[in-house]
């Protein structure tokens, strides 16, 4: 017979993630800790978010929680988003000639 030791980490009462290390299981929930802090933080931000897209962005900037450190303290990002990618890869396929601006 095999002995398992399983982490479990358990919010409200509802058991959220099951890990077979301590140090996921920490990681894990301190995630979650630092999600919980940015939903309210977002709760009181004065754009109008529903409570989903609150949840969505504040385990997105949780996840990023070290690129965000870095930037909040006057650091830059790493690289560029994808979303950021697409445009220059847009705008290389423009014709290279005489702008609006220089012609008008």
């Amino acid at each position: 017979m095999a002995v398992e030791i399983k982490y479990v980490v358990v919010r409200g009462g509802v058991e959220k993630m099951t890990f077979t290390s301590k140090k996921e299981a920490d990681a894990d929930d301190k995630l979650l800790d630092t999600a919980d802090e940015l939903m309210t933080l977002l709760a009181g931000a004065p754009v109008e978010l529903t409570a989903e897209q609150q949840e969505s962005l504040a385990f997105y900037l949780a996840e990023q929680r070290d690129l965000l450190q870095n930037v909040l303290k006057g650091g830059k990002g790493q690289g560029t988003s994808p979303k950021e990618e697409k445009i220059d890869d847009v705008s290389a396929d423009k014709p290279k000639g005489k702008s609006l601006k220089s012609v008008a």
